[in-house]
C-alpha cells in the first residue's frame, strides 16, 4: 500500500484558512490499476508545483484498486485551476471510463492544522459517501 507522504509545495500564509479536498477513487477492474497509478503520479508531479497548493498526499491500495487523495489549497479557485490544467485535466477525462466509483469531500481548516491526517480525511470521505448514498435512495 504505497503512500506518498504529505508534501508542501508552497508555504501557507500565517493566520489564513486552507481549502481541503479528499477523495476516494476506485477502478472497475484490477487490470486498470497500473494505468491509473501511473496517471496519478503525473497528477502528483503537477500538484507539487501548482500555484496555491499548500500540501498533498496520495495513498494507493493497489491490490484493491482504490486510491485516496488528500490536498490543501489557498482557496477553492486554486484547486479548480489545478484540476482544469494539464496533465490533470486529461488524466480526469482519460480515466473516467475506468472508474467504478468516487467520493469527494471538501472543508476548510486554519493553516496551522496542516498537514491533515489520513484518519481525519478518511472519516470525512466515509461521511460524504454515506450522505451521497442517502441522497440517491
Amino acid at each position: 500500500m504505497p503512500t506518498l507522504p504529505w508534501t508542501t509545495p508552497n508555504p501557507a500564509r500565517p493566520d489564513t484558512r486552507a481549502f481541503v479536498m479528499a477523495s476516494r477513487l476506485e477502478v472497475r477492474s484490477k487490470k486498470d490499476v497500473p494505468r491509473f497509478f501511473l496517471k496519478s503520479l503525473s497528477a502528483w508531479g503537477q500538484v507539487r508545483s501548482a500555484p496555491g497548493a499548500l500540501g498533498a498526499s496520495l495513498e494507493a491500495r493497489l491490490f484493491k484498486g482504490v486510491f485516496f487523495t488528500l490536498s490543501a489549497w489557498e482557496d477553492r479557485d486554486a484547486l479548480y485551476k489545478y484540476a482544469r490544467t494539464e496533465p490533470h485535466k486529461s488524466v480526469m477525462t482519460g480515466l473516467r471510463s475506468t472508474m467504478s466509483g468516487s467520493t469527494f469531500t471538501f472543508w476548510e481548516v486554519p493553516v496551522e492544522e496542516l498537514p491533515i491526517s489520513w484518519k481525519d480525511a478518511k472519516r470525512r470521505i466515509d461521511e460524504q459517501a454515506r450522505a451521497d448514498a442517502n441522497r440517491t435512495t
